[in-house]
């Protein structure tokens, strides 16, 4: 079976290469769920001593002061006995680094570009992989030193930044600390103790580094604190003995180091019955064995995270949408297919699977016959008015039967003001289809993705309602126009003559005109209007159905796509202007995407493997 912290390496790797960390997304991140070590320490403790004791190589910045002043994250990876070593950072992932002296200097440059030449501190981490045979499967974590007092050129508040950048880490979890001491202080003052206190109460996360122990007074010793009695942890106490300054300068090897660090323990009467769990090559060892158990453990919590992500994933890239076609010919099938599922959408509303479409009924049912009531015929029909027409009708020469044009004069007069009603209805669902239009947009998920094109959609839509709207209105008014141009004469035969009521054809012309007869024609021309009324309250909606809404559920985009037809790519790419934001997140969805199905398979391969 791969070793676990190989694999756990490698999909740190990738979440690195990715920038999944956690800060940019609200999604749970694969890296936060991988266990770590996070190596904490007040400065001058030797912490990085203890760092480059288990990687055998001298490769860290050194100086005074704060020297470690933005997070290391520390690959290490177990070559074959023989392979050559060498080192590889995220920031520089295409260059191998042989010469470990290089390593340092890019550390302090890459450290300058974040925080300037200044003494301040940056939570951006730098990402080192080192590759050797002298080391073991391991990813360690080393932060800055926790400090008391700001130095100039700090900030004041930097004792309190550093802190919260330490807490960030250790907090977590899945974080096991590695708490580096030095033996030659007061332990009671350690500020790595104080701080994995604080965060891990029980020690449960938390293994005890003692630096210095060859630099103590003489007379004393640290076998209470390696032995658990000064101060109990989970995990035993592990003594190491770093280099000297004296070493260092002379290039002292790290693994002439080595050799002499178990000299130390071996031949120190004190230590020698703990000579077997001391210096730094154990402490890698521990450090490397436990990792793996606790990723062993983690596995199971690690696969549901992983899973359920990758339904998260999945839902925003199919919410975010498809990504837009290279060709000409599949952008052009990407924006029928989006006009279609908009025209879809449409229809919905009008067929009522959406709300909105019995707002055309309420037009028909209230609205039109509302409109029709309010028109006042008894005005155009008064008495005056009804004597005015009438006799300007019969011109010089008086009607002989009945004024049938001054019937006909009444009647258009009246008719004529259906076709505001008429109109009003025609205005009143472009209105409602307009509207609809809107809606229809806003809910069409794919036309949010594309602004140009939902613009475009939009007016293409609106002048086809327009043009409905307009062909609608004419046969709605010609419906008017009809009746009033040939009157319906069975009506008209039915009516009473004047002779039967009683009239007498020998009385003067002026008699025909008295207000009885006048009155008889303003009702008989109000009964026939009446009748008319009735009949366009019927035909007006059909009208105005056959014109504009089956017009609309038909052809609303036709005309639209006659054009898209005749653009080039060049065009169409132009409708499908995606906001550069959302093209960036869905290729980085989809890059964590890839990164999690990955894992799922390694991890799956591994707990399958168990």
């Amino acid at each position: 079976m791969e070793n676990l912290i190989q694999l756990v390496n490698r999909l740190q790797r990738a979440c690195t290469a990715l920038g999944d960390h956690g800060e940019e997304s609200a999604l749970p991140t694969l890296w936060d769920a991988l266990p770590s070590i996070a190596v904490v320490g007040g400065q001058s403790s030797g912490k990085s001593s203890v760092l480059e004791s288990i990687v055998g190589k001298d490769f860290l910045p050194r100086g005074s002061g704060i020297v470690t002043r933005r997070p290391l994250v520390l690959q290490l990876h177990r070559l074959e006995q023989g392979s050559r070593e060498y080192a590889e950072f995220g920031h520089l992932p295409r260059k191998k680094f042989t010469d470990f002296a290089a390593v340092r200097k890019e550390i302090a440059d890459e450290t300058d570009r974040e925080t300037g030449r200044s003494k301040q501190i940056s939570s951006v981490p730098i990402y080192l992989s080192i590759y050797s045979p002298n080391v073991v499967n391991l990813t360690l974590i080393d932060l800055p030193g926790l400090t008391k007092v700001a130095v100039e050129g700090q900030s004041d508040s930097i004792v309190a930044d550093i802190e919260n950048m330490v807490r960030a880490y250790i907090e977590k979890p899945n974080c096991i600390i590695l708490a580096v001491s030095p033996a030659n202080q007061d332990l009671a003052t350690s500020d790595a103790i104080k701080i994995s206190r604080e965060v891990d109460p029980k020690g449960e996360r938390t293994f005890g580094v003692l630096t210095k122990i060859d630099l103590m007074d003489k007379g004393t010793d640290a076998v209470d604190i390696l032995e658990g009695r000064a101060y109990k942890l989970q995990f035993p106490w592990i003594g190491v003995v770093n280099r000297s300054q004296a070493d260092i300068n002379k290039n002292v090897d790290m693994i002439a180091a080595r050799r002499r660090e178990k000299e130390y323990f071996s031949s120190t009467p004190e230590y020698r019955h703990l000579t077997n769990r001391m210096g730094s090559e154990h402490l890698g060892k521990v450090m490397s064995k436990h990792l793996e158990a606790v990723i062993k453990s983690r596995i199971p919590g690690l696969q549901s995270l992983i899973n359920k992500t990758i339904i998260d994933l999945e839902s925003e890239l199919s919410r975010l949408g498809k990504p837009i076609a290279t060709d000409a010919g599949g952008k052009l099938y990407m924006v029928m297919e989006v006009c279609r599922t908009f025209d879809g959408i449409f229809k919905e509303h009008l067929d009522g699977v959406r709300p909105g479409g019995d707002k055309i009924y309420n037009v028909f049912d209230n609205q039109l016959p509302a409109a029709l009531k309010r028109l006042q015929f008894d005005k155009q029909l008064s008495m005056d008015n009804v004597r005015k027409l009438i006799t300007e009708a019969d011109g010089y020469q008086p009607h002989l039967i009945a004024p049938e044009q001054g019937y006909r004069r009444l009647i258009e007069s009246s008719l004529i003001s259906i076709k505001g009603p008429a109109e009003a209805a025609v205005d009143a669902v472009h209105a409602i289809l307009k509207d609809l239009v809107h809606k229809s947009i806003s809910e069409t998920s794919e036309l949010k993705q594309y602004p140009s094109l939902r613009v475009e959609v939009n007016a293409a839509a609106v002048e086809s309602l327009e043009r409905m709207r307009d062909e609608s209105k004419k046969a709605t008014l010609q419906l008017v126009e009809m009746e009033c141009s040939y009157l319906t004469v069975d009506f008209f035969r039915k009516l009473p003559q004047d002779i039967e009521k009683g009239g007498n054809p020998t009385h003067s012309i002026f008699d025909r005109y008295n207000d009885s007869y006048l009155r008889r024609i303003g009702s008989n021309v109000l009964s026939y209007v009446n009748m008319v009324c009735a009949s366009l309250r019927n035909s007006i909606p059909k009208s105005v159905v056959y014109c504009q809404v089956r017009e609309a559920k038909r052809s609303l985009l036709d005309h639209f796509f006659t054009d898209l037809g005749k653009k080039e790519g060049r065009q169409l790419g132009t409708l499908l202007d995606e906001d550069p934001a959302i093209m960036q997140r869905r290729l980085s969805l989809a890059k964590r995407l890839e990164l999690y199905r990955a894992a799922q398979s390694e991890i799956d391969s591994v707990a399958w493997a168990k």
